[in-house]
């Protein structure tokens, strides 16, 4: 937060003192929040990290190569993505088998699993979508970024899987499938979006994109708030060291959008954010 040091001085006159005629203002940092959850007396040192770059990455390489081949003669005739997503779930499973993290899911029964709902869940890592393909028992389409398209067969599978593309550079070129979720949504398919837009880097939850409710006003479904817990430690930003540990995917309430407007969209954006924290920061 900006401030200028006059409000400050205005609001801590007390911390304020005159020094060689330089105004020196004592700041005070705000305590941070929680990150979800470092688990006391767990390290993780250079045998760890030769297990994930030697074994556990190239595993996940592997069946990422591996299942991406298979997957291709049954994609080309797959025009609904349930195949593919089969395949997704495959591959998920044997990810989470090999490092080693058990997740233990809560709230999955406060939810009605026939409806369409859009959820939302905070993205902490890479390993994100495993752990969504294993522990959500139903097909299901997600809304990603454009540049995932640049990766090989990743962006192949998102392409054919009927997932949901947005181009958030250029959010017109993205009417057609925006349409198309829509008109999913109202079909009766689930819908998973990530509402801060990308990772987080350093564990909490980041403000939430503009309009990243837009579908769920616009088919007037309810949003289910989600939590995964512990992996951001699992797999952070910017490193390849999978640091094996439990996981916990948290699932609230449904949200309801019965009646909401784009008007709405902030208020609506507010309190699923609020929700979200609470299960992550619980």
């Amino acid at each position: 937060m900006n401030s200028s040091v006059d409000q400050v001085e205005q609001q801590q006159p007390e911390q304020a003192q005159v020094r060689s005629g330089v105004n020196i203002v004592d700041s005070v940092t705000p305590p941070s929040r929680p990150t979800p959850h470092a688990i006391p007396g767990m390290t993780h040192g250079w045998l760890s990290r030769l297990r994930s770059y030697l074994i556990l990455n190239t595993l996940i390489w592997f069946y990422t190569l591996a299942m991406g081949v298979i997957a291709l003669p049954g994609g080309m005739l797959d025009r609904t993505g349930r195949r593919l997503h089969w395949f997704s779930r495959t591959w998920s499973w044997l990810i989470m088998k090999t490092i080693l993290s058990p997740v233990k899911v809560t709230g999955l029964d406060r939810i009605d699993l026939s409806k369409p709902y859009v959820y939302a869940l905070n993205h902490a890592s890479a390993l994100d979508i495993p752990v969504l393909y294993v522990n959500l028992p139903f097909q299901f389409r997600i809304v990603f970024k454009k540049e995932l398209l640049a990766y090989p067969i990743v962006g192949w599978q998102l392409r054919r899987s009927g997932q949901v593309c947005i181009d958030q550079q250029k959010p017109a070129n993205s009417i057609a499938a925006i349409r198309s979720a829509v008109k999913s949504l109202k079909a009766g398919m689930p819908l998973v979006i990530f509402p801060e837009g990308g990772r987080t880097p350093d564990g909490d939850i980041k403000p939430f994109l503009p309009g990243a409710f837009f579908l769920a006003i616009k088919a007037q479904v309810d949003i289910v708030p989600v939590a995964l817990v512990g992996t951001y430690e699992l797999l952070p930003m910017n490193t390849y060291h999978i640091k094996c540990r439990p996981l916990e995917m948290r699932v609230g309430e449904p949200i309801s959008t019965a009646g909401r407007t784009m008007r709405d969209l902030e208020s609506v954006s507010a309190k699923v954010m609020q929700e979200m924290e609470k299960l992550y920061y619980a």
